[in-house]
């Protein structure tokens, strides 16, 4: 059984060695000019849209992929920045547990985001390039067969035109020639049904591709931009809190210079003198005790800075004391904002004409 196996695999060697002496043989009397050629127009331009469909897929599928390997390493940074924010955020501050919360969510909203771009995207691109190998495959093998039928084709019509006639010869290379056409003719319509259906498929591909991704990313987004509007609220708290403690410690810290002075005074000691006659007295914001207006309802002070959007906006800075007016038509005044002048304009002007509104949970009252 070993001899007939090795006989067998020998012949079907020698077999194709001859095929492709052959072809190569027909090639070069194609390309000499010295035997035409099978042409097919439309099938060429096929193979050439083919072409530039693999090369395009293969293109896209690798792109895909970077930006993948990039939301992956994006995911890792924002993980580590949470982690390090966690480890530095003292537990008796405000808001702890919900930053711990926000960052369990923001971990969770990066890996749900890779996992349905894998699964929409990226596992699509790989379904939809799987079927190029065999294509490609099967118009590599067309190509040979075409050579055989046109070397075939060539065989028959010299041994036709032949002096002699052999007719065995003729009836032989006719049966070959009418295999060669069958076996080339078979693949060859299976291709031209394909290649045309698949050169359209491309469009499906890229719109499904790039709504997921575009839909994908927006959910994405919208959802991450709500988790960075809690954390920035928690970070602004925090904040107001600490500015808080610090107005208490600065409040004591008056009174207790107030308590001094006043038993220094007592016991004899030269007291704070009061401002000469034409000595114009300094002022300092929000410290001054010249009367004001009979308009105002209270004073705020500015706890942050604020930037004025608007000209109807006052421009705030840390630490400016504001003297709140009654709006002159109630129903204009929006929720959280406040109509005032500052007390250094008022101090300096006496009038009431450079005031504007401004967000009341940027101030404190006093």
């Amino acid at each position: 059984m070993a001899e007939v196996g090795k006989g067998v695999n020998a012949g079907k060697l020698a077999s194709n060695v001859q095929k492709r002496i052959t072809r190569a043989q027909e090639k070069v009397m194609q390309k000499l000019g010295k035997a035409d050629e099978t042409k097919d127009t439309a099938f060429e331009e096929g193979v050439v849209n083919f072409n530039k469909q693999l090369a395009d897929g293969t293109k896209l599928q690798k792109d895909l992929k970077a930006y993948m390997v990039a939301v992956k390493t994006m995911h890792e940074c924002s993980k580590r920045l949470h982690d390090c924010l966690a480890e530095m955020y003292d537990p008796e501050w405000f808001g702890k547990e919900e930053v711990d919360s926000i960052a369990e969510d923001t971990d969770l909203l990066w890996q749900n985001f890779h996992e349905k771009l894998t699964e929409n995207a990226l596992i699509s691109m790989d379904t939809y390039l799987a079927q190029f190998p065999d294509i490609k495959t099967r118009i590599a093998k067309r190509d040979r067969k075409l050579v055989d039928f046109d070397s075939a084709r060539h065989h028959f019509a010299s041994i036709q035109k032949g002096k002699k006639k052999d007719e065995a010869k003729i009836a032989k290379a006719e049966e070959e020639l009418g295999k060669a056409q069958k076996v080339f003719e078979e693949i060859n319509y299976e291709l031209q049904e394909e290649l045309p259906t698949l050169w359209n498929s491309r469009v499906g591909v890229y719109v499904n591709t790039f709504q997921s991704v575009a839909g994908l990313e927006e959910k994405f987004h919208r959802d991450m931009g709500k988790l960075n509007q809690n954390l920035s609220d928690v970070m602004t708290k925090l904040d107001e809190q600490r500015l808080a403690k610090t107005g208490v410690k600065t409040a004591n810290t008056e009174k207790s210079e107030e308590a001094a002075n006043h038993s220094l005074s007592e016991s004899g000691s030269e007291a704070p003198k009061s401002p000469q006659k034409n000595e114009t007295p300094t002022v300092t914001n929000g410290s001054s005790g010249a009367e004001l207006p009979p308009s105002i309802l209270y004073k705020v002070k500015a706890m942050h800075d604020y930037g004025a959007t608007d000209s109807d906006e006052l421009d705030l800075k840390a630490g400016d004391i504001v003297l709140v007016l009654p709006f002159p038509n109630p129903d204009e005044q929006d929720d959280g904002w406040l109509l005032g002048v500052k007390e250094s304009h008022w101090l300096q002007n006496k009038n009431l004409l450079v005031k504007g509104v401004f967000p009341e949970n940027f101030t404190q009252k006093l």
